[in-house]
């Protein structure tokens, strides 16, 4: 298929010690157990190699007490990709899991929603609740990459490269943007933070950190709109994308997304 991608979904990190409680607004089962995954997603196709997403290093995850596994450029390096090699990187948005190891690549320009950019160097942040998902680190190696020429700005809709495109969608962060891809299986959506579990998005189960919530609910809409199916959307943070999709390149953090999915139950 003309300017078909592979999808490969990295994980590098997750946290086993959450509950529904900091998954889902008005849960009636608030104080189970619920797990979060961390990933990165690789597009290739026969020319081309797009990073979406570069997750925190070792030193965010100490900070924060939320360790990474595998240091996501060593991930990559792992995948047989060379960080400095990478040409053009999404950003879905700039929370401190999603926009961190920036100076590892070194060649890539990088793709941000505009909206996003002037909210994480904006008056929200004198708020403390709202920059608590934002390195500053991060906000800064990103406002240098502005500087040296390497920020592409995005104002809702866009295609960054054949058949693959970017969508504003806002809610979790104001300058959100989903990426839809096009594959041998079809359009998938990388959801990104616009749904981080697939019980979002099902069930229009909003999650706690929003700026606004309006956003995040109509975007649960978008992105159906924008994939094939729902088993074409791609949550940000899911363990049952592992289980899911299969594993590939011998490595269990590795999985294949433009594969056919088993079905969602």
């Amino acid at each position: 298929m003309k300017d078909s991608w592979e999808i490969y979904a990295l994980k590098y990190a997750e946290r086993n010690t959450r509950t529904r409680n900091d998954s889902f607004i008005f849960d009636d089962n608030h104080d189970a157990p619920h797990a979060m995954d961390y990933y990165i997603w690789l597009l290739k196709n026969q020319s081309q190699t797009i990073l979406v997403d570069t997750g925190y290093d070792k030193a965010e995850g100490i900070a924060r007490n939320r360790p990474v596994e595998t240091d996501p450029a060593d991930l990559l390096r792992r995948f047989g990709v060379a960080p400095d090699s990478v040409e053009t990187v999404i950003i879905t948005h700039l929370h401190y899991d999603h926009a961190g190891s920036l100076p590892e690549f070194t060649a890539a320009t990088f793709h941000v929603q505009q909206e996003e950019m002037a909210y994480a160097t904006g008056p929200c942040m004198c708020h403390d609740v709202l920059r608590q998902p934002f390195s500053g680190e991060h906000i800064v190696e990103m406002v240098r990459r502005l500087y040296s020429g390497r920020v592409i700005f995005h104002d809702g809709s866009a295609q960054v490269a054949p058949g693959v495109e970017v969508h504003l969608i806002g809610g979790h962060s104001r300058g959100l943007q989903c990426v839809r891809v096009k594959t041998r299986r079809g359009f998938v959506v990388l959801a990104s933070d616009a749904s981080h579990y697939y019980e979002n998005f099902l069930q229009a189960k909003p999650f706690p950190i929003v700026v606004d919530l309006e956003d995040m609910l109509a975007g649960f809409n978008r992105l159906r709109t924008l994939a094939d199916s729902d088993n074409h959307i791609i949550p940000g943070h899911d363990p049952l994308v592992r289980t899911l999709y299969p594993a590939c390149a011998g490595d269990d953090c590795v999985r294949r997304l433009d594969a056919e999915p088993d079905q969602l139950s």
